[in-house]
């Protein structure tokens, strides 16, 4: 738990046990909705700091600035819900987090996505 890159971390026998999974499944590479699936699961399951601190390390300061503004355009006139309206930034940055997610782990880009 003391490597500052990694946001998520597991302990050494999680590790080991993960490692022997893998191991023993032969399966084919995950597809980008159950990458998606299992992005939304880690997530879930981080405390807030664990989470601030994955978004500081994957995601450019910009970028936030960016889905916020482009989130308040993109809803301008259209007939959402307030609440919805401030949560679309964030929609925004977990897509991101899942595209450079997929990117690290090298998902052929030419899957279709079929949600």
């Amino acid at each position: 738990m003391d490597d500052p890159r990694h946001p998520i971390r597991f302990s050494p026998d999680e590790i080991e046990n993960l490692e022997d999974e893998s191991a023993e499944t032969s399966d084919a590479e995950l597809t980008r909705e159950e990458l998606a699936w299992e992005l939304a699961e880690v997530l879930e399951e981080l405390t807030a700091d664990e989470l601030s601190e994955l978004v500081a390390k994957n995601v450019p300061k910009d970028a936030h600035e960016f889905f916020k503004h482009y989130a308040r355009a993109f809803s301008e006139g259209l007939p959402i819900e307030k609440s919805i309206r401030g949560r679309l930034p964030n929609l925004m940055l977990l897509g991101y987090l899942l595209r450079v997610l997929e990117e690290r782990l090298l998902v052929d880009p030419e899957d279709s996505f079929d949600a």
